[in-house]
């Protein structure tokens, strides 16, 4: 099946601001893809972002967006859906983005387990504001905040989203597209706080420096650490040593924070 992707896109914002290599793209047709085949209304899709690489994409998609400050993509996808809880609010940011600055942001959506889907794209830098490391950058890795080598422990977002009370949370990558996509379309069917991190490659602020020689070694990079869920709970604690399970982590039923809230002041009538 073919898709029309202009029928989804600001064509007039067209060409793109990512670099040659940046996985950015492939996400972007994965998740026109996912609400194509969900039939979701265009008009009641609300799409908020922060400040990186990624902020960029609302502006591209030709539905309800928001280019929001640095961090507050959830902050604002909180008020969007608590002045208007029939939308479908999704908040995008990069691995910085939601994991630093809108750190705290992320954790008390989880905790509220409001109805609202987050997209954190993980590509271990920042990629926009200068190759600065992030909360996601592996020890030893070079940024320009770590040129000898980044010393931190760095954040697993899943488990950190699980921890904090979401009630969806998936992993999955920009060199499995088709899985991509399938993981995009759960989260947004599901009722409550579903997050999704999605590895990505940053070839010019990430890879020329770690030892990626192309663009594509990232991908494969991705093949190859990539595990699927299932196939994770057969191995080894050292066999699964420098990789990362990719499908959906965590998924249970728990009251909805727009649903309680609703309860108490009304919000619906």
């Amino acid at each position: 099946m073919s898709y029309d992707y202009s029928k989804y896109l600001r064509n007039e914002k067209l060409p793109h601001i990512w670099c040659p290599g940046c996985t950015y793209g492939i996400v972007l047709k994965a998740f026109i893809r996912a609400i194509e085949a969900l039939k979701l209304n265009k008009d009641d899709l609300v799409l908020t972002s922060g400040i990186g690489c990624v902020s960029r994409m609302p502006g591209y998609i030709d539905l309800n967006t928001l280019h929001t400050t640095h961090g507050r993509s959830i902050a604002f996808a909180t008020g969007v859906k608590v002045a208007n809880p029939k939308l479908n609010v999704i908040a995008m940011g990069g691995d910085g983005d939601m994991t630093a600055i809108g750190g705290n942001h992320l954790i008390h959506a989880c905790r509220r387990n409001i109805d609202i889907t987050v997209f954190v794209y993980n590509n271990n830098i920042y990629g926009m504001t200068g190759a600065q490391a992030s909360p996601t950058t592996p020890k030893g890795a070079w940024a320009t905040t770590a040129p000898y080598g980044m010393t931190e422990n760095n954040f697993n977002i899943t488990d950190l989203a699980i921890g904090a009370g979401a009630s969806f949370v998936a992993r999955t990558t920009a060199y499995h597209s088709t899985h991509c996509e399938k993981t995009i379309k759960q989260a947004l069917q599901h009722k409550g706080l579903s997050l999704v991190e999605i590895m990505n490659a940053c070839p010019t602020g990430f890879g020329r420096k770690n030892k990626f020689k192309t663009p594509t070694s990232m991908l494969v990079d991705m093949k190859e650490r990539a595990v699927n869920v299932e196939k994770a709970k057969r191995m080894s604690p050292e066999e699964l040593e420098g990789k990362y399970t990719i499908g959906v982590l965590h998924e249970i039923d728990k009251p909805e924070h727009i649903e309680t809230y609703d309860a108490v002041v009304g919000l619906s009538k």
